[in-house]
């Protein structure tokens, strides 16, 4: 959620940063809004003003000569009236506060200034590559082809299981997929300076409130039961950053680097909107498996947390040999809550196309204003909302088709990575 102190401040100014990323900001419906929830809370007041200097005047009518149960019966009639217009006054200012707080929890985070211009993904920069496409002589197989081919990945029992959209591993495809998990976990604690973390996959409204999937995303996500507001988790990100929600960090809980979390997954998705888009196979499910990184950091280390963060997916990617890319992400493409976001993008010969693995966000205060998360500057030892970043260290199921497609041979066996072959027991090809 952004500063409402920062809105009221220069609203025009915010609808001009907020049209970069084309989201468009009513100044006047902001205003009018304000200004029904300020009228409320200054006629409360002045009504409960109002009330205490009545309740004196019981005093002075006794000493104007009038009775004292009349006095009191004047007086009583005085307040009930007050009562009575305090309660509807208390009702308007409550009702003004939530469409305030509702409004602006429908406005995006405003893109930060290093944020390139651009009203979609074709507008993304290329920063750096690492890697080269593999060439082969032979024609590409896509991962489906390839893990049909080993008899290791069937799709249609899934379906039948559950329905489009879903997957059933067996035999060493599965292996590797848990091989790529602990791989990923293993590196970011012992190397990268993680702690691992397990948290329950199923969130309450609060939680998604927290971290921006609500109210927007209603529509993206797995509801349980409608009479209770339990969803099923798109990503490790909103358990994880919700750790800190209501909570004061004392300087020495978030040490040298802040907060940092690793947390294997299962992620949710009901993929709205994405109907006829990667139909085929593991890119597009409504059930993947991610390591999420979060780190929680006072603001001035907002920019470098970011840097580490990415630099850390993007070594898992280069322990695998595998080909990518890294964007930044221009206004128009933005996540709803990210101030700014790095895309990693992996080769896929499969699709001859370099495909997101990894979003890399840092979210600045919007994130920890919605949950009230802070810490306490040691320089004023006040309580100050911290930062939080994110991203995938990788998405395993990504990874896991680009393993497939990149390290393939001739006869449709699959290489094992080197870092993994321990993993898999020496096992160095599928289907060798």
């Amino acid at each position: 959620m952004l500063d409402i102190k920062l809105v009221r401040q220069d609203p025009e100014a915010v609808a001009e940063a907020l049209k970069k990323r084309g989201f468009d900001f009513d100044v006047a419906q902001f205003r009018a809004v304000d200004a029904r929830r300020k009228a409320a809370d200054v006629d409360s007041q002045n009504l409960l003003a109002e009330r205490k200097s009545a309740a004196k005047k019981i005093g002075q009518l006794v000493a104007q000569g009038v009775a004292v149960d009349e006095a009191k019966a004047q007086v009583n009639e005085t307040l009930e009236k007050i009562a009575a217009r305090l309660e509807s006054l208390t009702a308007e200012a409550r009702d003004a506060q939530g469409a305030l707080e509702a409004l602006l929890l429908a406005v995006p985070n405003i893109p930060d200034e290093q944020v390139p211009p651009g009203a979609s993904e074709e507008d993304n920069v290329e920063v750096a590559r690492w890697g080269e496409p593999p060439a082969f002589d032979f024609p590409a197989r896509d991962h489906v082809a390839l893990g049909e081919g080993l008899g290791q990945l069937d799709g249609e029992t899934a379906g039948r299981i559950t329905g489009s959209r879903f997957t059933v591993m067996y035999g060493e495809l599965a292996r590797l997929h848990r091989a790529l998990t602990q791989f990923m976990l293993d590196l970011h604690t012992t190397e990268h300076g993680y702690r691992e973390i397990y948290v329950p996959y199923i969130v309450n409204a609060e939680s998604l409130r927290g971290t921006g999937q609500l109210p927007k995303f209603e529509e993206d996500l797995f509801r349980l039961r409608a009479e209770q507001e339990y969803y099923l988790i798109p990503t490790a990100e909103v358990p994880v950053t919700n750790v800190a929600r209501d909570r004061i960090f004392e300087a020495s809980e978030l040490g040298d680097a802040g907060l940092r979390f690793a947390c294997h997954s299962p992620c949710f998705r009901s993929e709205a909107g994405s109907y006829g888009k990667d139909t085929r196979g593991m890119i597009r499910q409504h059930q993947c498996e991610k390591v999420e990184l979060v780190q929680l950091v006072p603001p001035e280390q907002s920019d470098a947390a970011l840097e580490a963060l990415t630099g850390h997916a993007e070594r898992v990617l280069q322990l695998l040999r595998l080909p990518y890319r890294k964007v930044i992400l221009c206004a128009g493409d933005l996540g709803f809550s990210a101030r700014r976001t790095y895309d990693l993008e992996v080769w896929l010969p499969g699709q001859e196309a370099y495909r997101e693995i990894s979003s890399c966000s840092n979210f600045g205060d919007y994130q920890a204003r919605r949950m009230q998360a802070r810490w306490r500057n040691p320089a004023t030892g006040k309580p100050e909302l911290i930062h939080t970043i994110n991203g995938s260290g990788l998405a395993v199921g990504r990874t896991l088709v680009a393993v497939l497609e990149n390290y393939q041979q001739a006869d449709g066996s699959v290489r094992v990575p080197e870092v993994l072959q321990a993993r898999m027991g020496g096992l160095s090809t599928l289907g060798g």
